[in-house]
């Protein structure tokens, strides 16, 4: 398993997700929003749509073009509470499940083990 890779704008919420995900026991890398690469031969990556929109959008569109065959999960504070895991709303932004921030520690390793499986 070569891991995960999360892609968060904040510092801060990067460095929780991190820390939860390694406690989890998964392997985790960090990126900043510019380094589509951090994610090659990643298992997952975990990208932030950020405001605006249309910037996130295009986040999520140049990771998929890059790698095509991982799975994303797409965290936002623009998406409703109770939208995690929406398929309508991961459908329509090609990733695998969506959690709409702020999110818990179990919310986070629910959508996790969903796509990839247990660490």
């Amino acid at each position: 398993m070569s891991g995960i890779v999360v892609i968060e704008e904040d510092k801060l919420m990067r460095g929780l997700l991190v820390e939860w995900l390694n406690a989890a026991g998964y392997s985790v890398r960090a990126a900043v929003p510019h380094d589509v690469d951090a994610s090659d031969d990643a298992d997952l990556v975990i990208v932030d749509v950020y405001m605006p929109r249309h910037e996130g959008a295009r986040r999520l569109r140049a990771v998929r073009a890059a790698h095509p065959e991982t799975p994303l999960i797409a965290i936002s504070g623009q998406f409703r509470p109770g939208l995690g895991g929406s398929c309508a709303a991961a459908e329509a932004l090609g990733v695998q499940q969506v959690i709409a921030k702020p999110f818990s520690r179990r919310d986070l390793l629910a959508a996790v083990h969903s796509v990839i499986g247990p660490a």
